[in-house]
């Protein structure tokens, strides 16, 4: 499980190194320590472990294709732009994997990057983006009732 937020810098070759825990829980999830990045919502980017990746693709492709924002053609234009942004990466010696520039450009990424966890996965956002989306969002948060948003659930935090 990916947890917590991290605020490591980018450097000048595209390059980050992803916290340590991070990078203990990827080789644990994928001893190849191969990772894919891709877009993700909000103008993050989705890193997954290749093999979780590979798990949350067979889903999606066995997902049921009804209502009006699970058309088969709103399917295949996700997996579209999906796969079509996506990369493979392997950290280097340093634990550092490189982000593609059009995957840069996609998330506004230039120097600090907010590494969120995000359970199975985790984003990388630009640091102001996120910081922006968390003031946005944390008032909503407080609010929710766990009961109404997740019923039928059980042991929730």
């Amino acid at each position: 499980m990916f947890l917590g937020t991290f605020v490591p810098r980018l450097d000048d070759k595209g390059r980050l190194i992803l916290p340590a825990r991070f990078r203990e829980e990827a080789a644990r999830i994928d001893e190849t320590e191969r990772l894919v990045i891709t877009k993700g919502q909000e103008r993050c980017l989705a890193v997954w472990p290749a093999s979780a990746f590979a798990e949350a693709a067979d889903r999606i492709r066995r997902a049921p294709s009804v209502g009006p924002l699970a058309s088969p053609r709103a399917v295949r234009d996700y997996l579209r732009v999906l796969y079509a942004g996506a990369s493979e990466q392997s950290f280097d010696k340093q634990g550092r994997i490189t982000l593609p520039p059009a995957l840069r450009e996609y998330a506004g990424l230039t120097a600090q990057v907010a590494v969120v966890g995000a359970d199975t996965h985790f984003e990388l956002w630009d640091a102001e983006a996120w910081d922006r989306y968390l003031s946005d969002r944390e008032p909503a948060f407080a609010d929710l009732d766990q009961d109404d948003l997740f019923r039928g659930v059980t042991d929730l935090p």
